[in-house]
């Protein structure tokens, strides 16, 4: 369990999570298109993919509740989890229309970063398939740098994925926890919730690399 001010992240459990979460992403199949699975043909489904879920070490999967509304909307899990090399990988990231630039998704991958580096981790990777732009343009905004394309990587539903890679290593982290923490700060957004200061901005000083497609 991890709570912020925006958002709590909870351990998945399909019994607690799997209604919700499924009426969030329902009729929104193109949140399906770049991950491995998906979209569900019913609730049912949805449910025995999250019960199959639930004992897995890695990827360990998290469901994303807005503190706001109350409403489970989201997933996340940490992946490919090596404490030798202390590399974690946030991904898995599904996150249903109204969870959609919110501040309780931001806070969430905040949350996320922040526990794997003060659990001594060294390197937080993001990656994507290449021809996913939104995908791209969320890590840079979140303060990911940018370290290029693996080339037909692996396959996806039969189809070719080419790897865009992001990370953030343990060095970056103070200066990005404080870009974070002015942009979710509430003097940062007008009493409609407009944002003063956008991310993408305070994290670019702690960016190593921009990504050129973005």
């Amino acid at each position: 369990m991890m709570e912020g001010h925006w958002a709590r992240l909870e351990p998945l459990e399909a019994d607690t999570h799997a209604g919700d979460l499924y009426r969030a992403f329902s009729g929104e199949d193109r949140l399906w298109t770049y991950l491995p699975y998906g979209p569900f043909a019913g609730a049912a489904a949805y449910h025995r993919w999250a019960k199959d879920r639930e004992t897995s070490r890695d990827p360990v999967f998290l469901a994303i509740r807005d503190r706001e509304t109350g409403h489970v909307a989201g997933v996340a899990s940490f992946l490919r989890i090596d404490q030798a090399h202390g590399v974690i990988e946030v991904g898995h990231i599904c996150l249903g229309p109204e969870l959609q630039k919110t501040r309780a998704a931001t806070e969430a991958i905040w949350l996320m970063m922040g526990w794997a580096f003060a659990q001594g981790y060294r390197r937080f990777e993001w990656k994507c398939d290449a021809l996913n732009m939104p995908s791209r343009r969320a890590a840079q905004r979140l303060g990911f740098s940018y370290e290029g394309v693996f080339r037909q990587h692996v396959i996806v539903k039969g189809r070719n994925r080419d790897t865009a890679w992001f990370s953030v290593i343990d060095s970056e982290w103070p200066g990005l926890d404080e870009a974070f923490r002015a942009w979710l700060a509430p003097a940062n957004f007008s009493a409609g919730g407009r944002q003063r200061e956008r991310l993408s901005d305070l994290t670019q000083l702690a960016r190593a690399g921009n990504d050129p497609l973005v």
